[in-house]
Formats: C-alpha cells, sequence, structure tokens
C-alpha cells in the first residue's frame, strides 16, 4: 500500500514581464507527474538544479498548491490551500530536515527549544524535557548539550539537532533536502550512519532530494531521476546506478568523478 500518492501533478509559475508590453508566459516546473511512495520505503530524488525535485517535495508537503493534480497522504487528500491547523495532521506525519544546519536554526534558542518547536506547534501533550533528552542521545548527542546555542556545536552537531527537531514528534516520513551537502567528508560519513539507523530504528519512510547520487546508493532503495520537471527514470537503485536506460541519467553518472588508481 502505497503511503503517499500523486495523480497528475503540476506546478505552473508565471514568468515575470520585462516590459509593460510583454504578453503574461508560463513556465512549467512540474509537469503532470505520477508517484507512489510506499511505506517504509526510501527513496532518493537526483537531477540537476532546476529540474524540479524541490518542486515536487514542497507540493508533496503541502508546502506549495499545485496548479493541477492531486496528493493522499495515508488515503488523506493534502490541500495545500487550507489553514495551518487544518494541516496540523500532515506535519504530524512528517519531519523536514535542510541543507544548511546552521541556518535553518534559530541562533536565539536553545538546543532543547528548537527540538521542543514541534512538539508546541503541534500541541504534543506529555512530559517535553523527557523527550528531548531522549531524541538528543537517538541522534548521538549528550542530554546536558540541550541548554547550549547553535553557535556552540559543530557542523555534524548542529545537523544532528536539525535531525532530533525533525523526529521528536515521530514522524512517519523523514524528508532530507540535501542535509549531507554542506558537511565535510568525515562529518558527512558519521550524518549518513546515523540516518541509516534512524531509518530503521524508527521504522521512517525516507525521501531524499540529493546531487550526490553516492549518498542516494547508500540510503535509498528507490531513485527516481527528474529533468525539466519530469521524472525521466525510476527503479530500484541498484537497476537505475548500473544499467540506466535513459540518456539524461548515463550523462548524470558519466559526470562522478573518479579517482585513478594509483601506478604500481
Amino acid at each position: 500500500m502505497s503511503l503517499i500518492e500523486a495523480r497528475s501533478l503540476r506546478r505552473d509559475f508565471v514568468v515575470p514581464k520585462r516590459s509593460a508590453f510583454e504578453r503574461t508566459r508560463m513556465q512549467t516546473a512540474l509537469a503532470p507527474t505520477d508517484l507512489d511512495i510506499a511505506e517504509g520505503s526510501s527513496v532518493g530524488i537526483i537531477g540537476e538544479s532546476g529540474s524540479g525535485k524541490s518542486t515536487l517535495v514542497r507540493l508533496l508537503l503541502g508546502l506549495d498548491r499545485p496548479t493541477s493534480g492531486t496528493v493522499e497522504v495515508d488515503g488523506k487528500a493534502v490541500d495545500a490551500t487550507a489553514s495551518a491547523r487544518s494541516l496540523h495532521w500532515l506535519r504530524r506525519q512528517t519531519g523536514l530536515v535542510f541543507q544548511d544546519p546552521y541556518a535553518s536554526l534559530d541562533p536565539r534558542m536553545t538546543a532543547a527549544q528548537i527540538i521542543r518547536e514541534p512538539l508546541w506547534a503541534l500541541g504534543i501533550d506529555g512530559d517535553h524535557r523527557a523527550r528531548i533528552r531522549e531524541v538528543l542521545q537517538q541522534v548521538g548527542l549528550e542530554p546536558d548539550m540541550a541548554d547550549r546555542y547553535p553557535h556552540e556545536f559543530s557542523g555534524g552537531q548542529r545537523q544532528r539537532i536539525a535531525l532530533a527537531r525533525a523526529i521528536v514528534h515521530g514522524p512517519r516520513i523523514l524528508v532530507g533536502d540535501e542535509p549531507l551537502s554542506a558537511l565535510d567528508v568525515t562529518v558527512r560519513a558519521q550524518i549518513l550512519d546515523l540516518l541509516i539507523e534512524l531509518r530503521h530504528s524508527s521504522d521512517l519512510t525516507l525521501i531524499l532530494v540529493s546531487h550526490d547520487i553516492g549518498v542516494v546508493q547508500n540510503l535509498c532503495d528507490t531513485v527516481i531521476v527528474m529533468k525539466d520537471g519530469s521524472i525521466v527514470e525510476r527503479g530500484s537503485t541498484e537497476e537505475v546506478l548500473l544499467h540506466p536506460t535513459h540518456d539524461y541519467t548515463k550523462t548524470l553518472l558519466a559526470a562522478i568523478p573518479v579517482i585513478p588508481a594509483s601506478p604500481e
């Protein structure tokens, strides 16, 4: 059974006029798209900048309104025009991790306050302090770090805080928008391992937007390749990456830098 279903999903934008006499033009950011994401799966969405990856994810999360088409999460229609309170059911099921951990954290708030935000915003009762301590340990941080501010953490630790905020309310779907690209290689490997662990320990459905095909290969069981607002190829990670059928996918894979072997 699909946890997320999109049918004929489309998004057009008005192109700004360059003069008062120019006719209104539309640009398609996402062509009519059908998509099914099974519960418990891990889906990687790859493609160049402007390919429609982020537009698709925003529509799936109800963060943007489609020009046409529908989205259902767990059998319930997503209405991006509804009030914020009316979409609490969707926010309760989803957690989002952004690319830049420092930019996504309020520097005036402590780690505890940042992590508590979803619990407060969604009206979730219970012992928030205990839950914050629990989730800090879950992402590999010490509970006594809760009173520190973002500038007191390293880049990797800040991304762990962002992950803690994304899972503190117990979502079923975790969405990562380039969550590793702002980190150095060593820290990236640590956060990658953490994401793999969280996915299995919390039984999460993972949607990952990434330029890094290596990250997708390690994290995702399904790959979606996008170009110019359309899905041009999809399938199992192994099949798509080892035996691509679309020329664009082949071009993406060919662009991956390869370190030549040292001469013996």
